[in-house]
């Protein structure tokens, strides 16, 4: 049985050797299915189901614009229909408690011979009814745990050679790690050697290495980013740094540690078009543009502490507008800022890249 800190999915991205149903519930619509999104946007495993009783029986393509072909079912018990082998947990609800109706969809998975991958905080190889389930051969994936021996950074990624491309946001889940994601695939396409860090659990999932920041203590956050850059700095020619979080947001902790433990050498500005004030906190405006980037280049330079980066580019989040809407609202963004602007997911982020390459 491999379970917890000892499944290391051989440690490899998934592929499309597993067959995935996606736990999904209110997450299609609402506002907590940011990881089993990503995973239907960016992942090579099959997909065999997505898990959502709120939007069963309805279009996924239709309803999320991801050009993915997978039926959405009601239950768990609708998705054994499709043979799935791993159950993934694509939601975050408030709080990160799960339902008790969710939970016990979960272990009836396990119960029926499917492994999970979770990306909660709460530990579900710990669950004392999961562990009697499980059966040789299956796992449970927690992949919120604090990677082990931890430094305290020193700026040491200071001293690589290669490109480090951070992304940094106006606000939380506003499309970093989309942008992170489409830059490495632009650079690979490009010929060059790319590495994607991931620092979130969906990129995690994704990507199948990196670290869960939010499951850090605060004191080894940077070191830990540090470790991460400095394991791939040397064999690749740019790194791609999933960003977490803003300098905006009064209850984010992710930023100061990426750009303390990366020391990037190019910032991408992620911005929602037409959005003025953060999500959760309609009362906080988000500053003019211009305005952010000055900001973020200050705390990128700050007193020597950190390798100096300008912000090269902004992503423009666009998936809410139609087409001519979305092509008016880059334009308006460069025009706004003087800085190459475009959606990466509806566009390709070669007009990124080609920012950093040129700067």
């Amino acid at each position: 049985m491999k379970s917890g800190n000892n499944f290391e999915l051989e440690r490899s991205n998934l592929t499309a050797n597993h067959k995935i149903a996606i736990l999904l519930h209110e997450g299609i619509s609402g506002t907590q299915g940011k990881t089993g999104l990503a995973i239907l946007r960016f992942s090579e495993a099959e997909i065999v189901a997505v898990i959502d009783r709120e939007s069963a029986g309805k279009s996924l393509v239709e309803l999320t614009k991801i050009t993915r072909d997978v039926p959405i079912v009601a239950s768990v018990t609708e998705a054994l229909a499709y043979t799935p082998k791993v159950l993934l947990i694509g939601i975050a609800p408030s709080g990160g408690a799960l339902p008790e109706a969710w939970l016990q969809e979960i272990r009836q998975a396990v119960a029926a011979g499917l492994s999970v991958i979770n990306g909660l905080h709460i530990q579900l190889a710990k669950d004392p009814q999961i562990q009697e389930l499980l059966q040789p051969g299956q796992w449970v994936w927690d992949v919120r745990q604090e990677p082990p021996n931890l430094p305290i950074a020193s700026a040491q990624a200071r001293s690589l050679a290669c490109l480090r491309v951070l992304t940094v946001g106006t606000d939380m889940a506003i499309g970093k790690m989309s942008t992170s994601l489409q830059l490495h695939q632009a650079s690979i396409q490009k010929g060059l050697r790319s590495k994607f860090l991931a620092t979130g659990q969906a990129g995690i999932m994704i990507a199948g290495d990196g670290i869960p920041l939010d499951a850090v203590r605060v004191d080894f956050a940077a070191g830990a980013v540090e470790q991460l850059v400095m394991r791939f700095g040397a064999d690749y020619e740019i790194l791609h740094i999933e960003g977490q979080g803003s300098l905006l947001h009064p209850g984010s902790t992710a930023t100061l540690p990426l750009l303390r433990g990366s020391q990037p050498t190019h910032l991408i500005l992620v911005h929602k078009a037409g959005q003025n004030s953060l999500r959760k906190h309609p009362e906080i405006a988000i500053p003019p543009l211009p305005t952010v980037i000055q900001l973020c280049e200050a705390v990128a330079a700050a007193g020597g502490v950190f390798q100096p980066a300008k912000v090269v580019a902004i992503a423009l989040n666009t998936h809410h507008l139609e087409d001519a809407s979305a092509v008016q609202a880059i334009e308006q963004i460069q025009a706004l800022t003087g800085l190459p602007c475009t959606d990466p997911v509806r566009f390709g982020a070669d007009v990124l890249l080609d920012a950093v390459l040129e700067f």
